[in-house]
């Protein structure tokens, strides 16, 4: 993930003004936090979540259904 240096703010600026924080997550898509000079929080719109997260859910189930197919016999074989 690319993080524009423009979207970065200290965790008291963040907490100072967090309306401001969220603007920018509006115009930018995400703003990182740093507390002591160090990137520790990502914030991004929950809509950016939810799609990640379906992502992952995707990929899993790809997965479950390559591990099925390939093991199918084994399957089998304990359903007996």
């Amino acid at each position: 993930m690319n993080i524009n240096t423009k979207n970065m703010v200290s965790i008291t600026e963040a907490n100072q003004n967090f309306s401001r924080i969220a603007r920018m997550v509006d115009e930018n898509g995400s703003v990182l936090v740093l507390k002591n000079n160090a990137p520790r929080y990502l914030i991004i719109e929950y809509s950016i979540a939810e799609q990640e997260e379906d992502a992952d859910d995707e990929d899993i189930m790809k997965l479950s259904k390559r591990l099925i197919a390939k093991n199918m016999e084994a399957y089998k074989a304990l359903a007996e």
